[in-house]
């Protein structure tokens, strides 16, 4: 941990500081002394030379003084990293400025596993004492990094209006500049100052996690296959390929380079071959430590490239020595599990036809500690498109490697993710297979990517140019756009000319105060012209929504008909679908209001696509918070909505909530679909599903006849979730509940269940997301549902 002033700007803050023209900028570091519910484990520089905790928190208190520097009065940053071996973390400062330690006083803050957690600290004038609370529950961790640095009134006030604009409700669609000014006048309405009001809306940005298990404890739990249990295994192969994985290097850390060489070497399935080009390194020592190991194993191939021409060359130059059928891609400071060709080999047993297989992945810190766990989905060819999710440990066919012509120059840096989109071009989906283990470590050194992908902005563009060039050989008019988060990428498809005639289906029944708001934010708010909204009405009594209904019908775009029977959501869209004029449908709860003007555009982009099904919108509460990423299957025992609760700007698990992705199913309060879709696989099942799952059901019917389902980020509307048919919470209604999920298990059991195992998530999107945490809401009880529907549902710290 850091233990000196520093009077230099780091480069993040610098522009701001020379604007003002200012050189030094105050750095508090602390000297901490412990106080309760701490035992010293080893001295601070014993832990980094062995990577152990220093210290251990005995209780759920455990306070440390802050001696030495105290902070200067005003907007502070807060900076803290901490190794924990916890589920997760946080941390609290306390700051007595004369009324001693008090809740009103202090600071929280989420730590973040392998990297600086940062916070905004208003500190008053006349501090006397600062206590820090590094963890609140019990554990081993060590302090690597904690420092309050005082910042310019500007700098905090951009940086306090940039999270209330990505993070606070009601904030999020006002431009950042607007901030300031509105919650001034906000303040001086109310008679509070407006950093109060400031401060107090920034603390409710600051989301606590409830984690169920870390990450750590997960791997503990795993089952580990003994030495003797895979050679029994191996024996019983009947298909045993040579797999040559292909290592280029240059100038990598000679330590980081050795474990990555033991890595390979460990294998517990011999048959392999290591390929490596060295890329004309400058460290005398890679070229010795690559010699020694082509001594020491005659299975190690290497070819010292006499000139530097970058990855791509030098991953060609390892692909001409590969003599195996496949080929699997190692960077030179990764490493691989023990088991990790053995379980490539053993899902070839199952699949020998494969042409690519990958895993999942994590990442291991300088201490060894694994973290960050990528549990991928099954194929998702429209997730690839918007990032190289497939990545590591990626195997592939050596003869369709080279039939495609191996690594293309001028894209170094995504070198993978242009090699991944061509070789899948043309592969049937049971030649690509994904195991479901983490069998490959990114390491995350200062400077790599896993360590911070901004590090290597380059990746980006050429990932650009990767996704382009795709589209430009099999979709005219495709456009790739950079995405909100590095190497992630946006494709705006083009609308037919001319754009269909959609069909909004609105059931609805009296409620006029959610029903008008809708109506006229679907006209008001749409873009897209070429539409007609289809008011269902499921004899609606009230004289004031009546008085509506014939108002709006008087727009040239709305029709209402009458479908005065029993509720029955399933035969109310059947019914509307009968009757609808429009190409596509689009199936609208009474509820949704949009938010972005061309939502529409995008959701039939999508639909119009001859290879997709359904279409699903991201769907938020009113408070901003999702409501609707996506469906996975086999959650709650038939299925459940991802990334439920997250806010409306979160990345999500691997920057997912930004990312056009397919998912078996979405949810019908935004569904677009084309009609004869709808129709040929013969609509909502209106005899079994009446109320729930209908849609669900549905969109496996349409992926079942051979259509992906997708969801899209782009299209975004609020969701008054159920506020006009109610909760079930009659014993009728909770019948009629239980009888449709009892219908989902036996209709979709081989989708929902493995055979004699416990509920999965979506089976074409297992493992989606890693962890076991829950956002807390007063109206979120604590989930108790099974490890497996549990991994849907957070992400591990």
């Amino acid at each position: 941990m850091q233990t000196s002033l520093s009077p230099v700007p780091d480069a993040k803050h610098w522009m701001f500081w020379r604007g003002l023209n200012r050189t030094t900028r105050i750095v508090c570091h602390p000297r901490l002394k412990p106080l309760y519910h701490l035992e010293r484990l080893t001295t601070q520089e014993e832990a980094d030379e062995a990577r152990q905790y220093v210290w251990r928190s005995t209780g759920n208190d455990p306070q440390f003084a802050w001696k030495r520097h105290l902070p200067v009065p005003g907007w502070n940053m807060l900076e803290v990293t901490i190794r924990h071996d916890q589920p997760s973390g946080a941390a609290r400062l306390y700051v007595d400025t004369g009324r001693g330690f008090n809740e009103a006083e202090s600071f929280y803050l989420t730590l973040k596993p392998g990297r600086t957690a940062k916070r905004l600290c208003y500190i008053g004038a006349g501090v006397r004492a600062i206590r820090f609370d590094p963890l609140e529950t019990e554990g081993c961790f060590a302090v690597e990094h904690l420092r309050l640095v005082w910042l310019s009134p500007w700098f905090a006030y951009d940086r306090l209006a940039q999270r209330l604009a990505n993070l606070h409700g009601q904030w999020l669609e006002t431009p950042k500049t607007d901030i300031l000014p509105q919650l001034k006048q906000r303040a001086r309405e109310r008679n509070v100052h407006w950093r109060a009001l400031a401060l107090r809306q920034y603390e409710e940005t600051f989301v606590r996690l409830c984690p169920r298990k870390s990450y750590r404890q997960w791997l503990v739990q795993q089952p580990v296959l003994s030495a003797d249990r895979i050679a029994h295994q191996l024996a019983a192969f009947s298909y045993r390929p040579l797999i040559s994985i292909l290592l280029p290097t240059y100038d990598p850390a000679p330590e980081d380079l050795e474990h990555c060489i033991e890595s390979v070497l460990a294998q517990r399935y011999p048959h392999w071959q290591l390929c490596i080009a060295d890329d004309a390194s400058t460290d005398s020592r890679v070229r010795e430590t690559l010699s020694r190991y082509a001594e020491r194993d005659s299975r190690i191939e290497v070819v010292f490239r006499p000139t530097n021409g970058h990855i791509c060359a030098a991953s060609n130059s390892a692909l001409a020595r590969a003599r195996g059928e496949y080929v699997a891609l190692l960077d030179h400071d990764d490493r691989l599990v023990p088991e990790a060709l053995y379980h490539v080999v053993e899902a070839l047993q199952e699949q020998p036809q494969a042409e690519l297989l990958y895993s999942d992945e994590d990442k291991v810190d300088g201490f060894g500690e694994r973290y960050d766990p990528h549990f991928k989905p099954a194929w998702n060819p429209d997730l690839l498109l918007g990032q190289n999710y497939i990545s590591h440990l990626g195997v592939y066919r050596t003869s369709r490697v080279r039939a495609i012509g191996g690594f293309r120059q001028g894209f170094e840096g995504s070198q993978d993710h242009d090699l991944t989109l061509r070789f899948c071009t043309g592969l049937a989906v049971d030649r690509i297979v994904r195991i479901p283990r983490v069998l490959y470590h990114w390491h995350a050194g200062q400077g790599s990517t896993a360590a911070a992908a901004v590090e290597k902005r380059y990746t980006a563009g050429a990932g650009l140019r990767a996704v382009q060039d795709h589209l430009d050989r099999h979709t005219a008019g495709a456009r790739a756009e950079p995405g909100k988060y590095p190497n992630t990428y946006r494709i705006r498809w083009p609308l037919p000319d001319p754009a269909p005639l959609v069909s909004l289906l609105i059931p609805t029944r009296d409620q006029v105060s959610i029903l008008r708001p809708c109506v006229e934010a679907l006209l008001e708010r749409t873009r897209y012209s070429r539409l007609e909204v289809l008011i269902l009405d499921n004899g609606s009594t009230c004289r004031e929504t009546l008085a509506f209904l014939g108002e709006i019908a008087r727009d040239a775009r709305v029709r209402v008909l009458s479908w005065p029977y029993p509720f029955n959501y399933s035969a109310i869209n059947n019914f509307g679908a009968r009757h609808a004029r429009g190409d596509i449908l689009g199936l609208i709860n009474n509820d949704i209001e949009p938010i972005n003007e061309d939502w529409l555009e995008e959701m039939v982009s999508q639909a119009c696509r001859e290879e997709i099904g359904c279409v699903g919108a991201k769907l938020y509460y009113p408070d901003g918070t999702v409501q609707h990423g996506g469906v996975l299957l086999g959650v709650g025992g038939v299925a459940g909505h991802a990334h439920k609760y997250f806010s409306r700007h979160e990345p999500g698990y691997f920057s997912r909530l930004h990312l056009v992705q397919n998912f078996s199913a979405v949810t019908a309060a935004c569904l677009v679909v084309r009609k004869s879709l709808f129709d040929a696989v013969g609509g909502l099942d209106e005899e079994n599903l009446a109320v729930a799952f209908n849609d669900v059901d549905f969109c496996l019917k349409v992926q079942e006849a051979g259509y992906r389902n997708l969801w899209t980020p782009f299209a975004e509307l609020y969701h008054h979730e159920s506020v006009s048919r109610g909760a079930d919470d009659t014993s009728a209604k909770r019948l009629r509940a239980t009888r449709e999920a009892d219908y989902m298990r036996r209709r979709w059991r081989h989708r929902l269940f493995r055979s004699g195992l416990p509920p999965q998530p979506d089976t074409d999107l297992r493992g989606l997301f890693a962890a076991l945490n829950r956002r807390e809401r007063n109206d979120n009880p604590a989930y108790e549902g099974t490890d497996h529907e549990l991994s849907a549902l957070g992400g591990f710290e």
